[in-house]
């Protein structure tokens, strides 16, 4: 440095401190101006440079690839112009050729993974790393502060709500004790559809008279009523229908269902950038807020009513699983649980079940309608095994691998979500050659791995043969080496796997057993659309043709 150089920095040095001199305030605002215009970037910049340098010395194996994230954001920009999200992190990965990427959003780095052999070693060798979920701002509000153990990251409350639903609401005990409660419901769809078939009376004799069906409908309609009755003991919120189909309340609880279901770990940007919460720039807690007040008000009564008649000594015998979530107790005798976490709980688990089964009957009869030699194999499946003087139940399912076969095969191809759930990492972890820094959040594609052409054949082509081999139907709708997503594994694996299972299976098996399923005569059109939305539903609902295949006694209640 000159000494001219050297004698202006000593200056500024010397006027800043003199309080003598008459020019020290302008000096020392030009010394700010200068730490803040200079000095502060600069040690900014340096600070940055030597973090990602130790860290790239640190980290052995390199990150998954992906796009280059810009700085501070990632790539929130590209996410936030590219809708449907699910459908542009699917193009990233088939642009990088990779079947596990990279996406960063904001600080958060998110993994996409279409492999099964990947996706065993995320959630089996690497199982408690993985165990913790996101927080987010729709799953904050339907789970009143994370009080569910769905959507609860890691802790002592997801341990506590795991432990009462593995132990004392969809324990094997407890699933046979409402067998009753569901096989009511499985009757009552039969009793639905036989009388739109036959107007609004139930006729004494056969006949083979038909009529169009909006399977999602019923199919929907026939979830909700199931966990409302093995729930609440009820089958409607209001006065309900003579014929058994749902009314207003009924069809308005189940679109708020769906339409929180829509928002459920949706790509929400304010959720990677907290700085952007207040704003709701995407309208996730708008859509959200509103639904959940829908079913607030039509499920907390029942609660708080519930919850009085327990303690003014009504009620002292359970007769559903609201009145088990009441009466348990802790070591003390007390009430284990608080209302808020039951209703919370409640809501959970209506969501958690209400979409699958029916989306899986619907794309599995779609597909079947395309292809009738299927629909005629399962039927002789159920007429073999069942007759035609009884109902199929729930402990014929073991025996019809056919019909199980056509579940799976659409769960396969036509998943409800384009992703599982969220895994959080807890800890920094190298896996499949990558590395996956602390904080993550792994997505397994449903989309990825049940369509990958590397693990199945044709994979878009519906063929539930390809089930039946290495018996691969005993499983029933599992797949626990992650081919395709059912209810995945580990400890955040679904506890309600074999519930979900017998709401799917009865309820494809009862449609094909009641039901001559055909094409509507006057769609003029030779096969189903089977083009899908979205939202991965058909993008039309499923309007199929139905005739009674069985005799009359057996739709009457």
């Amino acid at each position: 440095m000159s000494s001219a150089s050297s004698l202006s920095f000593n200056q500024w040095r010397i006027d800043v401190h003199d309080d003598h001199s008459a020019t020290s305030p302008l000096r020392a605002s030009k010394f700010l101006t200068f730490l803040q215009l200079v000095l502060l970037p600069a040690t900014v910049l340096i600070f940055i440079f030597l973090s990602k340098t130790l860290m790239k010395s640190k980290r052995v194996a390199p990150l998954p690839p992906g796009p280059k994230p810009w700085p501070i954001v990632g790539n929130l920009p590209e996410l936030f112009k590219n809708k449907p999200r699910y459908k542009w992190l699917h193009r990233l990965m088939k642009e990088f050729n990779t079947e596990i990427a990279c996406i960063r959003l904001g600080r958060v780095h998110v993994i996409p993974v279409a492999s099964p052999e990947i996706s065993m070693e995320f959630l089996k060798k690497y199982d408690a790393v993985f165990a913790s979920r996101p927080i987010t701002v729709t799953t904050n509000m339907f789970s009143n502060g994370f009080l569910t153990a769905g959507v609860s990251p890691w802790g002592d409350q997801w341990k506590k709500m795991r432990r009462v639903l593995t132990s004392e609401i969809l324990s094997p005990a407890r699933l046979k004790w409402l067998l009753a409660k569901r096989n009511e419901e499985a009757d009552n769809l039969v009793r639905v559809i036989y009388n739109m078939c036959k107007g609004s009376a139930i006729s004494d004799t056969c006949s083979t008279s038909g009529t169009v069906v909006d399977v999602r409908t019923v199919s929907q309609h026939f979830t909700g009523n199931v966990m409302r009755r093995m729930i609440f003991n009820k089958r409607y919120y209001g006065k309900g229908r003579e014929d058994g189909g749902p009314c207003f309340e009924e069809q308005e609880h189940i679109q708020a269902l769906f339409a929180m279901l829509l928002y459920v770990y949706a790509f929400c940007v304010s959720d990677y950038m907290s700085i952007l919460k207040p704003f709701d720039l995407d309208g996730h807690e708008k859509v959200v807020r509103n639904a959940l007040k829908v079913i607030k008000k039509y499920e907390d009564p029942i609660v708080d009513e519930r919850v009085q008649m327990w303690k003014e000594g009504k009620r002292t015998e359970p007769e559903d699983l609201l009145d088990i979530f009441i009466s348990i107790k802790d070591d003390d005798g007390n009430p284990l649980l608080s209302t808020e976490e039951i209703k919370a709980q409640i809501t959970e688990l209506l969501l958690a079940t209400v979409d699958n089964p029916s989306n899986a009957a619907e794309w599995a009869l779609a597909e079947m309608l395309n292809q009738p030699e299927q629909i005629q194999k399962a039927v002789e499946e159920i007429d073999r095994v069942v007759g035609k003087e009884r109902l199929v139940q729930e402990s014929d399912l073991p025996k019809l691998p056919y019909v199980t076969a056509c579940a799976r095969e659409a769960l396969r191809i036509h998943s409800i979500a384009p992703f599982n759930l969220p895994h959080v990492s807890t800890a920094e972890v190298t896996v499949a050659g990558y590395f996956i820094p602390k904080g993550s959040q792994v997505l397994l594609s449903r989309l990825g791995l049940g369509r990958n052409p590397r693990v199945w054949e044709e994979p878009l082509r519906f063929d539930p043969e390809r089930h039946l081999k290495d018996n691969l139907c005993e499983l029933g709708l599992a797949e626990p080496e992650l081919r395709f997503i059912t209810f995945t594994r580990g400890r955040r694996g679904c506890m309600g796997g074999t519930l979900g299972t017998l709401i799917t299976l009865m309820l494809l098996a009862r449609l094909l057993q009641g039901f001559k399923w055909s094409i509507p005569p006057n769609n003029n059109m030779e096969k189903i659309d089977l083009t899908e939305n979205d939202q991965l539903f058909l993008a039309e609902p499923l309007q199929a043709y139905a005739e009674p295949r069985l005799p009359p006694h057996l739709y009457q209640p």
